[in-house]
């Protein structure tokens, strides 16, 4: 009896143990991590994008055809007609200076012409009568010489007169400040009333279908830089749109004190939604690649090789990724392995979640429209935040 009672109590000793480690080993296993619901912000989806990459440049936007009109006569100014921002087409009134002394000139200058012509003639007589009398004998050549240098003189004095009429009319019609060609008045210098010189700034038209980026790129790059290659920028206060031109022509000579080299970048403008003056940024588009594309914070800058946190069945998982071409003006990188069409890919904060973490995505990432440049002109663009 003893025996047994001991064995008995031996095992409900045991019982009481074994209770107590089960207990303890649910307390050390780890609660089940809650469920993050994450906002379109946090997520990408990955899809197939062309991406390009290139020499980085900024610069100015400039109208080549540009023209700042100056007063070409003096006088009173009258019947301004432009004002800034207003379309006017090729030999459209802009201004008008006042005529009166200048048409005073062109009279005059039409009476000595008559003069002129008036002397020619009787000179043209005289030669012609004192050629016959030296014929005859009746007067000397010396005397018939001296009619033909008069003929001569009044000939000269007919040219002269002619010369000066020319002038005054051309003199004349500069008082008509006219548009040289189809453009945009950007800016106005004068007032109806204004009295003015020669050379006195009138007005500056441009002619905006057409506009040019001044831009410089380091010479080490120049081999990726050739007429006719694309370029891309963005420009001050248009957003992340994107427009586009061309290499036009390339500077000959390398700046010597910052190794840069002058580039000339054609941009059609033909909606008219750029401006002079703007200061664009971007880059020549001398190398592109069509792949799958994740924006440049998407990676994780800790990890070597280079990784992104997507949603994998419901949970957050590391993905390893092979990278390709890198463009800097979409901000977005190739990747060449380690995802597929249609990932979602965290961004931001969301990357701070540990790994095996359950997500719920408020809405389905939509696919991305391509960029718009100039004129309709655009390009399939980087992947875009689920909306």
């Amino acid at each position: 009896m003893g025996g047994r009672w001991a064995w008995s109590g031996g095992l409900s000793v045991l019982a009481m143990l074994a209770s107590g480690c089960r207990a303890r080993s649910n307390e050390m296993e780890p609660a089940t991590p809650a469920s993050v619901t994450l906002g379109p912000e946090n997520v990408v989806q990955v899809k197939p994008a062309e991406l390009r990459s290139g020499p980085v440049l900024s610069g100015t936007l400039q109208a080549p055809r540009a023209a700042n009109m100056r007063a070409e006569v003096g006088g009173r100014v009258l019947n301004v007609k432009a004002e800034p921002g207003q379309p006017v087409h090729k030999d459209e009134p802009l201004a008008r200076i006042d005529e009166g002394t200048l048409r005073a000139q062109v009279l005059a200058a039409r009476s000595s012409l008559r003069v002129a012509d008036n002397a020619l003639r009787v000179a043209q007589s005289d030669e012609a009568r004192n050629s016959r009398l030296a014929k005859a004998g009746v007067i000397t050549q010396r005397d018939f010489e001296r009619a033909q240098l008069a003929r001569t003189q009044a000939e000269g004095q007919l040219a002269d007169a002619r010369s000066r009429l020319k002038l005054a009319e051309e003199q004349l019609t500069r008082t008509r400040v006219v548009a040289p060609f189809d453009g945009v008045v950007s800016e106005r210098a004068v007032h109806t009333g204004d009295i003015v010189q020669v050379g006195s700034p009138l007005f500056t038209v441009v002619d905006p279908r057409s506009l040019r980026l001044e831009a410089a790129v380091p010479a080490v790059q120049l081999a990726q830089v050739k007429a006719g290659t694309p370029v891309e920028f963005h420009v001050t206060g248009y957003g992340e749109r994107t427009f586009r031109g061309q290499v036009e022509h390339i500077n000959p000579a390398v700046d010597p004190t910052t190794g840069q080299v002058r580039i000339y970048v054609d941009v059609p403008n033909d909606s008219r939604a750029l401006l002079s003056g703007l200061f664009a940024q971007g880059r020549v588009a001398s190398t592109a690649s069509q792949g799958l594309a994740v924006p440049l914070d998407a990676l994780d800058p800790r990890s070597d090789p280079p990784s992104v946190l997507r949603i994998h069945d419901g949970k957050v998982a590391r993905a390893p990724v092979t990278l390709g071409l890198r463009d800097e003006v979409a901000q977005a990188v190739e990747v060449r392995s380690g995802l597929q069409d249609g990932d979602l890919v965290l961004l931001g904060s969301a990357r701070e979640l540990t790994e095996g973490t359950p997500v719920k995505v408020t809405a389905s990432p939509a696919p991305r429209a391509p960029n718009q440049g100039v004129g309709g002109a655009g390009r399939d663009s980087v992947p875009e935040r689920a909306p």
